[in-house]
């Protein structure tokens, strides 16, 4: 199969997905009080729907704020970012996987000067790139499509997610933590 026709398979693949989840009334349970109940709902149960939840809403283009939020929130600051980054990181493998699985490395079979030169760059340096992008766009799930598409190692993947995450999930979980004190949310 072409690399166009694997782009196109995953694309649609999502947009399916993103109109199950609509027609089921899922996309509507990611709230602030929806991931809240979620996660007190039971210790270990809740931190694992936690981050099947994330991993599906990554899926579906739902921010990874809102969980971070909500973790934040239910939590305190230092387990809701724990809890957020153990789900975050699951999230972006489960991306990964998924989504290579269906298209490959297509990036690298397209005939494209930009695309060529910023594969080039990432192979360079596969590493510090990860980890720059992870800072700059943590779970952005359109950066984990890219990165999935694009041939990336998976080792080179999974450590880039594991060290690029902790830095801004703490400084959005110390963002966080101060709006709700400040807004007196609880």
């Amino acid at each position: 199969m072409s690399a166009r026709k694997r782009i196109l398979l995953v694309v649609l693949v999502l947009i399916a997905l993103f109109a199950l989840c609509e027609a089921l009334g899922i996309r509507q349970q990611f709230s602030l009080e929806g991931l809240k109940s979620v996660i007190v709902m039971h210790q270990f149960a809740g931190l694992l729907l936690f981050s099947l939840l994330f991993a599906l809403g990554n899926l579906i283009q739902i921010p990874g704020w809102i969980f971070l939020a909500a973790a934040v929130l239910t939590l305190g600051r230092l387990w809701g970012g724990v809890a957020t980054y153990v789900a975050a990181c699951f999230s972006c493998m489960l991306t990964y996987l998924s989504v290579r699985f269906i298209g490959g490395d297509a990036l690298r079979e397209i005939d494209n000067r930009l695309a060529k030169r910023l594969l080039a760059g990432l192979d360079k340096h596969p590493l510090s790139s990860i980890i720059g992008l992870r800072m700059l766009m943590q779970t952005l799930p359109a950066l984990n499509y890219t990165l999935a598409l694009s041939g990336v190692r998976m080792r080179h993947y999974v450590l880039g997610t594991l060290l690029g995450l902790p830095l801004p999930i703490a400084l959005y979980c110390i963002f966080f933590d101060y709006l709700a004190k400040v807004l007196h949310i609880s």
